[in-house]
């Protein structure tokens, strides 16, 4: 009974303090206003994701205070997405040098690393053991690398918010199967918290996300990936696999971006599912799509992936048709 009753608060308390920021944005002006790299074009209210960041950072309370949350995945999660959010919050109302936004992404990475155990071992066919200290540099770069994808990938309405319900509902759906219950209760809480927000950043969108929001939700999941390798290594294939939509596509755009001299760095709006919504004219047909792609495809391939030893072929098999849109969809080209 506790349990539903923190999964209903949680949702609640996201859906009330999204309706809070948005009224308290617009009544402090505090909005995001179109220009040549926005995907929207009307000025609307922004920082919304701290309801997500503020339900979800309770929820962890009352599950540690109720022992229902070991003490150190408390830690890990708590403390690295607050350092996260916190940054996110900062630089949505005064922007931060992208140096300082890294350095403190790679600290929250190290801190949330630390308390889950270090990095797991994933065993890579062709590929031996190697060193600790690598496998503990490419986990802070894969969290780095999601966190930041996240930020890169929430620009237009209600995406960034359905990917969170799709890949958690799926991640939860996952363990479920896989007989792992103890483990369902965290995506859940995630999905619900997302859903409470969605509920105002749905197309149209009357609120954004932001960085705060944005961020927390990128390295959290990339902390759900790696607990569940700690408890199997078939699990990290397939949360790899739930992600597959973001990660695609947030890759393939940097990729050509580096490959045609770009700066990375600086803002656009290149990526393939931006192409597709200025082609289809709205928001709603590309969020619908990747909620589509993330429960018909994605989500049966992960739970395949669960099952056997050869989640990485299942994985490039996932990835393949997403490569082929995010091309399809000029992903990383200009105008």
């Amino acid at each position: 009974m506790l349990i539903v009753l923190i999964l209903l608060a949680t949702f609640s308390l996201a859906w009330l303090m999204t309706w809070g920021l948005r009224r308290y944005a617009l009544a402090h002006n505090v909005l995001d206003v179109p220009n040549s790299r926005s995907s929207h074009q009307v000025p609307t209210p922004r920082g919304g994701g701290m309801a997500i960041v503020v339900a979800c950072s309770l929820a962890l309370v009352v599950l540690a205070l109720s022992d229902l949350l070991p003490a150190p995945l408390f830690y890990a999660l708590s403390g690295s997405g607050a350092l996260v959010a916190l940054v996110g919050f900062v630089d949505d109302h005064r922007p931060l040098a992208a140096r300082w936004r890294l350095l403190a992404h790679f600290l929250a990475a190290t801190w949330g690393l630390f308390w889950l155990g270090g990095m797991p071992e994933v065993r890579i066919p062709g590929v031996g053991a190697l060193p600790g200290w690598l496998w503990g540099l490419l986990g802070l770069v894969y969290l780095v690398w999601l966190l930041n994808l996240y930020n890169f990938m929430d620009g237009i309405d209600g995406i960034a918010g359905m990917e969170a319900v799709c890949v958690c509902l799926g991640g939860a759906i996952l363990y479920a199967l896989a007989g792992r219950y103890e483990m369902v209760l965290l995506p859940l809480l995630l999905a619900l918290a997302s859903a409470g927000f969605l509920f105002w950043n749905f197309p149209s969108a009357r609120i954004f996300m932001g960085d705060a929001g944005s961020g927390y939700l990128g390295l959290l999941l990339g902390l759900f990936s790696l607990q569940a390798a700690w408890v199997a290594q078939e699990l990290f294939w397939s949360w790899l696999i739930l992600l597959g939509v973001f990660i695609v596509d947030a890759s393939v755009t940097l990729l050509r971006r580096l490959l045609q001299g770009s700066r990375v760095y600086e803002a656009h709006r290149s990526h393939a599912y931006q192409h597709a919504a200025r082609q289809l004219g709205r928001h709603l047909p590309v969020t619908l799509a990747v909620a589509v792609i993330n429960l018909c495809w994605l989500l049966p391939l992960s739970l395949w992936a669960a099952q056997v030893d050869y989640g990485l072929f299942i994985l490039l098999l996932a990835y393949a048709p997403l490569i082929l849109l995010a091309l399809r969809y000029r992903a990383g080209l200009t105008e």
